[in-house]
């Protein structure tokens, strides 16, 4: 036991030789080859489980049929348009949900009396499944472009103001005293203290409900779309097509983690804060 602390010490003293950069460097290096070991892994097992016949390619197709199909739409063109069809109207959605709930969620965070107020209707709103707007949507908007987008809006506003408003609350009152005491107005309160301290909690939530917003997308592209990738898995499941199927499901992830990997770098720089205590921790 007495040559643990000096090996730790040892340890220690050759870890501070190198640099944070190159340390991080290292870290994103290894996180990166556990995520390409863990894909190839699972994709070994389902060719080994297809090949073998222990399942049905009627329940799961072999990855050779997935890629194939995703070959003739890359080919064709289908691909990119049913991406771009579905990702307009998950943005379009989500932005437009974004910059309503957002203030709203401050706001019901600072003022109780607001938040009295709107604690009935968000009771009501958030066990509704996105699919059971399409009836209404269809009725006021038609099947177009707006119906929706207005469903992506109607499922996905809700989390952002919840995300929102329990961020506002939990910023830190002493701080909020502080810049009181030192005469901060209400308009600086709110851009200096409150926004920012509740703005990690905010990206957050936003980066959860995207996901959500692509569910949304899904609902509304099953009823009476003839484009978006909902429209595509759709269409595949009436033909029976499978690795189509699947083809699609693979895209919505792609498109989610794209967009993940874009809003961690927009996250470390408009956080910077708590990207230098990350770096601190490590």
């Amino acid at each position: 036991m007495s040559g643990i602390p000096n090996e730790l010490n040892q340890a220690e003293s050759s870890d501070s030789t190198v640099t944070p950069n190159l340390k991080r460097m290292i870290k994103s290096t290894r996180s990166l080859m556990l995520s390409l070991l863990s894909v190839g892994v699972f994709v070994l097992v389902w060719i080994m489980m297809t090949s073998s016949g222990s399942i049905s390619p009627i329940f799961l197709p072999p990855p050779s049929a997935v890629l194939s199909e995703s070959h003739k739409l890359l080919a064709s063109g289908e691909l990119w348009k049913a991406v771009g069809a579905s990702s307009m109207r998950v943005f379009a959605g989500f932005a437009l949900a974004a910059v309503v709930a957002i203030p709203a969620g401050i706001l019901m965070g600072i003022f109780w009396p607001l938040r009295a107020i709107g604690a009935p209707f968000i009771s009501l709103l958030r066990p509704l499944p996105s699919i059971a707007w399409v009836p209404l949507t269809m009725l006021w908007m038609g099947i177009g472009e707006s119906q929706k987008i207005a469903i992506v809006f109607l499922g996905s506003w809700i989390y952002i103001m919840l995300a929102t408003l329990e961020s506002t609350k939990q910023v830190d009152p002493i701080l909020i005293r502080a810049a009181r005491n030192l005469g901060a107005s209400d308009f600086a309160l709110m851009h200096e203290v409150i926004f920012p301290g509740a703005l990690p909690g905010i990206i957050a939530g936003m980066k959860m409900t995207l996901a959500i917003s692509w569910a949304c997308v899904l609902s509304a592209e099953l009823v009476a779309a003839h484009s978006g990738l909902g429209a595509l898995i759709w269409n595949a499941k009436e033909w029976g097509n499978l690795p189509l199927v699947i083809v699609g499901m693979i895209c919505i992830s792609v498109v989610v983690l794209v967009v993940d990997v874009l809003a961690a770098q927009a996250e470390k720089r408009l956080l910077p804060w708590l990207r230098n205590s990350d770096h601190k921790g490590n």
